[in-house]
């Protein structure tokens, strides 16, 4: 698998679409995947904009779990790393973090509509 370092800084605004989940590596028990310290690993979606193009949202997994993030905020993304996979006829990019962090000073956006 082949890892790609992505400067977020040309990535424009990130903000939270939704809160750190636990990444599950078997729905039926709930057990969360774990990285190789033993960490359990925690994905977190992420709204992506450039200069006026669409918004993407692209799941970004952290190891351990992030605190003080929530829906709507705008957050940094530190050490992000992009990885081609392909299974079979399948393919595409995954991504991880070595921090996911609030930026301060930006509070979540009104939840109903009211921003």
């Amino acid at each position: 698998m082949q890892s790609i370092p992505v400067d977020t800084a040309r990535l424009g605004v990130l903000r939270c679409a939704i809160a750190p989940e636990a990444k599950l590596t078997n729905p039926e028990t709930q057990e969360v995947k774990r990285d190789r310290d033993g960490n359990p690993v925690y994905t977190v979606a992420v709204t992506v904009r450039q200069d006026g193009r669409r918004i993407s949202v692209i799941e970004i997994a952290v190891s351990g779990q992030p605190t003080g993030i929530e829906e709507g905020q705008i957050v940094k993304v530190t050490g992000l790393t992009a990885f081609a996979w392909q299974m079979g006829d399948r393919h595409g990019l995954s991504f991880r973090a070595d921090a996911i962090t609030p930026v301060q000073g930006t509070p979540a956006r009104a939840k109903g509509g009211d921003a």
